[in-house]
């Protein structure tokens, strides 16, 4: 019997990054209803937490990217409730694949693409999931392309350290959202 799965890897975001970045989310937006009701906004909490609900969808959407690494290639996906709405799958077979571009960003970071042998569409290698070192390894191995030298966008202690901020952030949170409701 044929097993898939014994050959296939899978690789979701990493959790210190979804942890991080929906801590980030709601430590910024949750004190704004009660902001705008200390500060006598005309903007229901009801749409305000509707708007907060949809936002925090639209994040957990994003953040729940997987990478899937089989013998014959590698595979971007999202579930069907996020793929339908905006963020489009892509697959490449190993043979497809003829180096990967380096690239620099705005802020000065290093991103890498995926080129084909038709030089005609670039992918980009995702960066924040939760095992990107096998993940490379596992694309050298099939592509022969040497990956010594690429990392991950943002290391770890990166996201620890905004997670230690949003902490403070929560703090301020607590203390803006409690004057807001003695004051009313």
């Amino acid at each position: 019997m044929n097993n898939p799965s014994i050959s296939e890897s899978i690789f979701p975001i990493s959790p210190l990054i979804k942890i991080t970045l929906l801590n980030l989310y709601f430590a910024l937006t949750i004190p704004l209803p009660f902001l705008a009701k200390f500060a006598s906004v005309n903007i229901s909490m009801e749409v305000f937490f509707l708007f907060l609900f949809i936002g925090a969808m639209a994040i957990v959407g994003i953040l729940s990217e997987r990478v899937t690494v089989n013998e014959e290639g590698i595979k971007v996906s999202y579930p069907q409730w996020v793929s339908w709405l905006w963020r489009k799958e892509w697959s490449l077979k190993w043979t497809e694949i003829d180096s990967l571009r380096m690239r620099t960003t705005g802020q000065g970071g290093l991103v890498y693409y995926f080129v084909t042998k038709t030089k005609d569409k670039a992918y980009l290698l995702p960066m924040r999931i939760a095992g990107f070192n096998l993940m490379v390894k596992k694309v050298q191995e099939k592509t022969n392309i040497d990956t010594t030298d690429i990392k991950p966008l943002a290391q770890p202690w990166m996201y620890l350290f905004l997670l230690v901020f949003t902490f403070f952030l929560w703090l301020m949170d607590i203390w803006t959202i409690s004057t807001a409701l003695t004051g009313i």
